[in-house]
């Protein structure tokens, strides 16, 4: 990458959102020119969300221009879009660092910068917290603005409407930016566009407006004015979706081009001082500035490592498949043998695999957007016509479907197959994303299957057993839980299929004293830690691939339970009610039971680092398995 000093003019000089004030008017465009190229440079080499931070970098330069931040507060949704506000605010040289073990994070985080004003790693957030924050200013009597900016696609998930719906009746001092990047502003409609906006934010409008309201007082004449204003102007805003925000209680605004500096400062200028709540449509382009991102939005949301002058992505280091991939590949198979199986994905279709089984089957592939609730209750329903759904969701956005998972599925015996990708430890994108919860919050739920394969294959009999389970009354919610990235490199495509029951384990190595329980894709770690612990200590310890935290293979424990001085468990989950808390249940239940040690994710969020940096530090390597050995072996 290029020294800052060599193509940054203005950039070098901005350190704080006060240096970004202090420009000219007609400095502007260059700044966020100079931003695109430096997070073009940034993450060229250290990679990230690109796409939708480049099309949001107007957007957050008006905002810090017009708002006096971080008095004035911003709240992202999602933080894939606060790329600029970061550079903006003090992390210029850190944003080199940005998603690196001890560098700053991917997402606004409230502990990193007094400018970041609420976390964002999920989505659909930013009006209920924003709220939150406008009214905590009103009971304090502060004079402090509040800003949400949210995405045209957080604005797909329920808590955003019911934010909305709750902000608009509230009549609390919030904006709310829609950065909508779906749509452009096309020149039939542009004209009456520019006019609502120019009427709508005029400054000489809004003050007779306002003293016309304080003239009528709370009479019958003004609400019947009000009622008649409103619906002209509804039926006016209404192609551009105005109409249904001025029906939740928003003054709406826009659409705006939100890519053009000068038009997003000066109309925020005018919005600014007007109070209520506020919503301001801007139109802007999904990786604006660099004609890759712009031609190919969807690979270039976060596209790896690439060469930031031609924009050729670098070939990834990827040694086997990656289990997304199977799971789609599995998918489609399974979908060619059983025309009841289909698939549902909330707005993860790439990221989860999807996209070969929706070319294939597009009638039975259903994306509902980012609603997770919606997905699984979705799913119930699809499963309650006589369907076979596989709802794939990642592992932490699964958490906000935990009634839905109970209530819609589980209760009713529904069949539905919940196949959670990134689970345990997710790399870079940090504790917002993480997925540590699943096997302790779904434990508990009656009746569930929660598997976790140790390879490939594992994964591909496992989507095929929990098609071809029994059926019965007690049948419903299977889990398969699955991390990021890459498998362990086993043949599984031209396998045939075998069907695995559910709570069956197996022996992975035998071997004497010590017995290591592994659940997910860490046996071969803990063969390899007993492999050392032979050259070391002179004996082996048996690995068993548990496979099931439910039902457990209590054959397995009564094994060990009987054979061994000492047990260790290895998950990539929380160590509180996963695979350690349910081997300790099981072997409270009799007396000498052998010692018991946990390796898992420990009672922490996990900060951003490699898979294999996170791993390590949670002892769920090769070496933190022989480390866990040799504290048995001192005992």
């Amino acid at each position: 990458m290029l020294p800052l000093w060599k193509y940054m003019d203005l950039l070098e000089k901005i350190n704080s959102p006060e240096d970004l004030r202090a420009l000219r008017p007609e400095e502007l465009e260059q700044l966020c020119a100079e931003v695109r190229k430096y997070m073009v440079e940034c993450c060229a080499v250290n990679p990230g969300h690109l796409g939708a931070s480049l099309g949001a970098v107007e957007i957050i330069v008006a905002l810090h221009r017009v708002f006096h931040t971080p008095g004035d507060k911003l709240v992202f949704d999602v933080g894939h879009q606060a790329y600029a506000h970061k550079i903006l605010t003090g992390r210029r040289e850190a944003f080199k660092t940005m998603r690196r073990s001890g560098g700053i994070s991917g997402f606004p985080k409230m502990a990193e910068s007094p400018y970041d004003a609420f976390g964002a790693g999920h989505s659909s957030t930013s009006v209920s917290a924003a709220l939150g924050l406008a009214e905590a200013a009103k009971i304090k009597g502060t004079s402090e603005k509040v800003v949400a900016v949210i995405g045209d696609g957080a604005l797909t998930g329920g808590l955003a409407w019911e934010g909305l719906n709750n902000a608009g009746s509230s009549k609390a001092d919030i904006l709310v930016i829609l950065n909508d990047n779906n749509f452009s502003i096309d020149k039939p409609t542009g004209g009456m566009h520019n006019y609502l906006l120019k009427l709508t934010t005029n400054p000489a409008y809004n003050k007779v407006k306002h003293r016309v309201w304080n003239l009528l007082g709370e009479s019958r004449l003004r609400h019947w004015i009000q009622r008649k204003v409103v619906n002209a102007k509804s039926s006016l805003v209404r192609e551009s979706g105005g109409a249904l925000f001025e029906a939740l209680g928003f003054r709406y605004f826009g659409p705006v081009d939100g890519n053009d500096i000068a038009a997003m400062t000066s109309v925020l200028e005018k919005i600014a001082p007007l109070k209520g709540p506020r919503i301001l449509h801007c139109i802007t382009r999904k990786g604006k500035g660099y004609a890759p991102a712009e031609a190919d939005p969807t690979t270039w949301h976060a596209p790896g490592r690439f060469n930031p002058e031609t924009g050729e992505r670098l070939p990834s280091a990827y040694k086997a498949d990656r289990y997304q991939d199977v799971f789609g590949s599995v998918l489609t198979s399974l979908a060619g043998l059983d025309d009841r199986v289909v698939g549902i994905t909330p707005a993860m279709a790439s990221g989860s695999g999807m996209t070969h089984f929706a070319e294939a089957y597009p009638d039975r592939f259903f994306d509902v957007g980012i609603e997770e609730e919606h997905a699984v209750t979705f799913s119930a329903g699809l499963a309650a016509g006589g369907l076979r759904p596989f709802c794939n969701i990642y592992s932490s956005f699964s958490q906000r479907a935990y009634d839905q998972l109970i209530h819609d599925v589980a209760l009713q015996g529904l069949p539905v197959v919940l196949c959670l990708d990134r689970a345990g430890l997710v790399g870079e994108d940090g504790a917002t994303h993480g997925g540590a919860f699943d096997l302790s919050a779904y434990r508990s739920i009656p009746g569930a299957v929660i598997a976790a394969p140790k390879d490939e294959l594992d994964l591909k009999n496992l989507m095929y057993s929990a098609l071809h389970r029994p059926q019965g009354p007690d049948t419903g919610l299977y889990i398969i839980r699955y991390p990021r990235g890459c498998g362990q490199g086993v043949s599984w495509k031209d396998e045939p299929f075998t069907e695995i029951p559910s709570g069956k384990g197996e022996e992975v190595l035998s071997g004497e004293k010590i017995a290591i329980l592994t659940l997910g894709p860490y046996d071969g770690a803990a063969v390899e830690a007993a492999g050392k612990c032979l050259e070391t200590y002179g004996f082996r310890p048996a690995v068993y691939a548990m496979r099931f935290i439910k039902p457990l293979d209590t054959g397995i424990l009564d094994e060990v339970r009987e054979r061994f001085r000492a047990v260790i468990t290895v998950e990539d989950g929380t160590l509180l009610g996963g695979l350690y808390g349910a081997v300790s249940e099981y072997f409270a239940r009799s007396a000498g039971s052998p010692a018991l040690e946990g390796i898992g994710i420990p009672d922490l969020f996990i900060p951003h680092a490699s898979q294999k940096e996170q791993r390590a530090s949670c002892g769920l390597d090769s070496d933190g398995i022989l480390a866990r050995i040799e504290k048995i072996i001192k005992k």
